[in-house]
């Protein structure tokens, strides 16, 4: 995990940031590059972060069994095959 993100919702903040910032299109090419790689760490993480919820998901429900998670979130599981 990359130390300088705090959390979730810092990092989408962030990503948020980086995103209006490249959408301006007045940054020079290297600052270009730096911030969509930025934005390629912060994605990474917030992709990483609903995945595990997603899981938890799966476990948690009133009798303790395991079921998937309810369709109305919107997470694709056939990337897990």
């Amino acid at each position: 995990m990359d130390p300088t993100i705090k959390d979730f919702e810092a990092a989408i903040a962030e990503l948020d940031g980086i995103v209006r910032r490249l959408e301006e299109g007045d940054l020079p090419l290297e600052t270009s590059l730096e911030l969509y790689e930025r934005g390629v760490t912060l994605s990474r993480y917030c992709h990483g972060r609903l995945e595990a919820a997603e899981r938890r998901i799966e476990i948690l429900n009133d009798r303790g069994e395991v079921r998937p998670a309810p369709a109305s979130l919107g997470l694709d599981r056939d990337d897990e095959a």
